[in-house]
């Protein structure tokens, strides 16, 4: 048996960051090849990675990147298992990094995102070599990347809502206050123009159910109808609904566009925005401590 030096172990840990152990049984099976060693580590890591695939990563964080100029953004959710997790060092910079390679690649979806290399690994192998290193569930789960003419800005809340809003017109503080106002008002579209009409024609079939259940007259039921759909166009769409830094609580967002507009001689306009919050959508487990001390484990 080959004999295997600690400077050895020291060196095969800090590429692939396994354990003491790990690394000494790897360098072992591979005979003191320290590449061999790296390739028992790796199909050992594939293996760990496929068996925690199957838990639900619903925390972690929300990375974003903004390119040279401006003229580039990116934000993209990137999850963990555990809020633990989302705070160690080795996970954000693999999440920042992601964001990173979109923004420069821009790959058409996240399974194109895998087969890329940030500093010369392949996306898919870093995953699986980070998941064995840290030892949970990891995943990319989405991103997106506007590339524009005009301006972008994007704006982080802690770690868990990313928010990128492309505008035209208006100045960097502007995009900033419309960053922070989606962050915080959650809106769905940008203008009840945009509403999709399957959308539309839902809430209004379950306000007409609950004001019929009211048993107002038919006449007033019409009237009804209408004031819940300009109070759901007022919830949903950004230039409909009441800027959060006004204090009357009066200035919706377009009548802010336009007193921009007005300020500047120029046309102000938000041409799209996105809004990110992590863990929407993703249905979480309940399960004991020590059932997910036990998960840890295999």
């Amino acid at each position: 048996m080959a004999t295997i030096s600690a400077n050895a172990v020291k060196d095969l840990r800090e590429k692939t960051g396994a354990g003491m152990m790990d690394a000494k049984k790897a360098l072992e099976e591979a005979g003191g090849d320290f590449e061999k060693a790296v390739d028992v580590l790796r199909k050992k890591g594939l293996s760990a990675a496929a068996k925690k695939s199957a838990r639900v990563a619903a925390e972690g964080v929300i990375s974003s990147f903004v390119g040279p100029g401006g003229k580039v953004g990116v934000i993209a959710e990137v999850n963990s298992e555990t809020d633990f997790v989302a705070k160690n060092e080795d996970f954000q910079k693999f999440a920042g990094a992601i964001a990173e390679v979109v923004a420069a690649r821009n790959p058409a979806d996240v399974a194109a995102l895998a087969l890329l290399t940030i500093a010369g690994e392949n996306v898919e192998s870093k995953r699986q070599a980070l998941v064995q290193k840290i030892g949970e569930n990891l995943a990319i789960r989405r991103f997106v990347r506007y590339q524009t003419d005009h301006a972008l800005a994007i704006y982080l809340h802690g770690t868990r809502i990313g928010v990128m809003v492309e505008y035209a017109g208006g100045d960097e503080q502007l995009g900033k206050d419309l960053a922070m106002h989606i962050a915080a008002a959650n809106p769905l579209y940008l203008s009840r123009e945009m509403v999709p009409a399957d959308d539309l024609a839902r809430e209004r079939a379950v306000f007409e159910a609950q004001a019929k259940e009211s048993g107002k007259p038919a006449a007033v039921i019409g009237k009804i109808v209408e004031g819940k759909i300009e109070k759901f166009y007022t919830d949903t769409c950004l230039v409909d609904q009441v800027y959060i830094k006004d204090p009357v609580g009066k200035l919706k967002i377009k009548d802010l566009l336009k007193q921009m507009a007005a300020k500047s001689g120029g046309n102000v306009a938000v041409r799209k925005f996105a809004r990110y919050q992590l863990g929407e959508g993703i249905e979480k487990k309940k399960v004991s401590f020590a059932d997910e001390v036990a998960a840890q484990l295999k």
